[in-house]
């Protein structure tokens, strides 16, 4: 399972990575998409759409669950990765690289996990 460093975590598996240029991506992580398997589906908020930390924004549909996307910031959705509409399967292949939007006017986070706080949470729901 790959825990970047570097990246921002959620308890509910989405990943964030600040930009220089002050705007955020925002993505779901390795444990998600193995955890859901083949990706199916995307779907994902519109260009402008302001969206809030903690609430959801988009949903991933594998072939056994439709599984909610939650926002790690709060913000305004500057771009979206369009190609994971047409090939969600990106998403399982490499989950760090097919980002589902990137934010701007970054004005609130979430309750933000660093790599290691998210692998000491893995291991907790592994134990379990």
């Amino acid at each position: 399972m790959e825990i970047r460093e570097g990246l921002k975590y959620l308890k509910t598996h989405q990943w964030m990575k600040e930009e220089p240029d002050g705007q955020a991506l925002v993505g779901i992580t390795d444990y998600a998409q193995a955890e859901l398997r083949a990706l199916v589906f995307v779907t994902l908020p519109e260009v402008g759409d302001e969206i809030t930390a903690g609430s959801t924004f988009g949903e991933v549909e594998s072939v056994k669950v439709v599984s909610e996307v939650y926002a790690p910031v709060s913000g305004v959705v500057s771009e979206v990765n369009e190609e994971l509409l047409d090939e969600p399967e990106r998403i399982n292949e490499a989950p760090y690289e097919a980002w589902l939007i990137k934010v701007k006017d970054v004005s609130e986070t979430g309750e933000l996990l660093s790599a290691e706080e998210y692998r000491n949470l893995l291991d907790t729901l592994q134990n379990d």
